[in-house]
């Protein structure tokens, strides 16, 4: 029995994500909680990507991108973050961030939420999550569209306001 525990254990190497608006604390509970998930299943962690004191909003954070950097070597197979919102700052990007990992082959685990996109189960939930994102997109993208074709029917002008009569032979002079 156990040679055969051996056979099929499934090792992986991960990267944590975690990120920490304000509160170290979170981060040090996020991490608590990932590193004893990974104990259980005996997979090693590769790297801790860290970034405390950035909200979700913000985009330009340096481990997120020092992780993003690494994942086309494949230094990992698998990122598992605490939530889904702590890797993200919208859906949009969350989907184009787990395309790109799924693309390299690295899967994803989202602890609090229970996504795993290595399972058939995972990925499809992650399948129905993009599409739903991508209706939101298209729907939002009609509206959009309709209203614009309402405010013409109503006369009013879109884009730029025109050039005032006389600034543009003024601005013609000024530059010979």
């Amino acid at each position: 029995p156990h040679l055969l525990r051996i056979m099929t254990k499934t090792q992986k190497t991960v990267a944590i994500y975690a990120r920490g608006s304000t509160d170290k604390q979170a981060v040090d509970m996020q991490l608590a909680e990932l590193q004893d998930y990974l104990k259980k299943r005996e997979w090693g962690i590769y790297q801790e990507y860290i970034d405390q004191g950035y909200s979700g909003g913000n985009t330009k954070r340096p481990a997120f991108s020092q992780m993003m950097e690494d994942s086309p070597k494949r230094k990992f197979d698998l990122l598992l973050v605490w939530k889904l919102d702590g890797l993200g700052p919208s859906l949009k990007d969350l989907i184009n961030t787990l395309d790109e990992l799924g693309a390299l082959g690295i899967d994803f685990i989202s602890y609090e939420n229970q996504l795993d996109t290595s399972t058939p189960t995972g990925k499809l939930v992650f399948h129905v999550i993009g599409a739903v994102a991508e209706f939101e997109k298209d729907i939002i993208r009609e509206r959009v569209k309709a209203g614009l074709e309402n405010a013409k029917r109503k006369g009013k002008r879109l884009g730029r306001p025109p050039v005032p009569e006389g600034v543009l032979e003024k601005a013609k002079a000024l530059r010979k």
